[in-house]
């Protein structure tokens, strides 16, 4: 019973026995009776709840939020629905997707009741009856779903399983708000050659990445040459920079073949080639334009 039933029940009760005990019996025996009435006939319904009544076996009413009376012995409470949202969590085990992965789902469905007459008078246990149907559906979208689209496309596999459930739930008076997969499990030696193929595709991706820069550098070799073809000068300036800078540190020591001590100092062909496309002449000059004498300042 409810508060306001148990309350007034116990009022009448107290003043059934003062009155069999100050007055007469006759009172007392009217008053056990109108309390039994009220115990029976007097209910509460939560803001939540709804009673669906039924008399003579015929639906009467669906009563809801508030105190309300029914009729002793004709009238019956069958069902109390909450109509709050529910959750409930179903599974798929070794489900087999659409390229044969066998895999272990779990999900999760929100769900509320929107038409309590439905839900009481249409089907016999309507919560069991969600758990079926969700499993089912759930079994049905992995069967129609390939492993890679199941793992990655979460929202899409929550939706369709949303639209489906709420489907075949609707005529019992149900509504689903949201449907959750929380993991899907996948056979050890799969994960095995599914970590092996995404290490491959790295290692493929990171080689390419390689090639591209090693052309680019090619490119820019390519353009250096033709630029030091045109100008022997920058080139041996090139290299004596290359030489000063392994220099420059304390204590280094390098050692060069007077092949490469030869090539630091181009010939009078060269320089004379050189002074020619700078347009420097060497013609009446005494004494002859050499090397050391055009050699620009370097750093020693």
């Amino acid at each position: 019973m409810n508060p306001v039933t148990s309350f007034l029940v116990y009022a009448l009760v107290a003043a059934a026995l003062a009155a069999g005990y100050w007055k007469n019996l006759y009172l007392a025996a009217a008053l056990f009776v109108v309390a039994i009435i009220v115990a029976l006939s007097l209910k509460m319904a939560n803001v939540w709840q709804k009673f669906v009544i039924l008399r003579m076996g015929k639906l009467q009413a669906v009563r809801g939020a508030g105190l309300f009376a029914i009729v002793p012995v004709l009238d019956t409470v069958i069902a109390i629905i909450d109509e709050r949202i529910q959750t409930t969590a179903f599974n798929a085990e070794q489900a087999l997707t659409r390229d044969t992965v066998p895999v272990n789902v779990d999900a999760i469905v929100f769900w509320h009741v929107h038409d309590a007459e439905k839900a009481a008078l249409a089907i016999t246990n309507y919560r069991e009856a969600i758990d079926r149907v969700s499993q089912t559906s759930l079994r049905e979208m992995i069967g129609a779903s390939l492993l890679a689209s199941l793992l990655s496309d979460r929202k899409d596999a929550d939706q369709q399983l949303k639209l489906e459930i709420g489907l075949k739930t609707a005529p019992w008076g149900i509504s689903v708000s949201a449907v959750e997969i929380r993991d899907v499990a996948i056979p050890v030696a799969l994960q095995d050659a599914m970590s092996r193929q995404a290490q491959a595709e790295r290692e493929k991706q990171a080689r390419v990445i390689l090639g591209s820069a090693e052309a680019e550098i090619a490119g820019k070799f390519v353009e250096a040459a033709a630029v030091y073809a045109g100008h022997p000068w920058a080139l041996q300036l090139r290299a004596m920079n290359i030489i000063y800078e392994t220099t420059k540190e304390r204590g280094a020591t390098i050692l060069m073949p007077s092949s490469m001590v030869g090539s630091l100092d181009p010939s009078p062909g060269t320089l004379a080639l050189a002074l020619a496309a700078a347009g420097v002449s060497t013609e009446g000059r005494n004494p002859p334009v050499t090397a050391a004498a055009v050699r620009p300042p370097f750093a020693a």
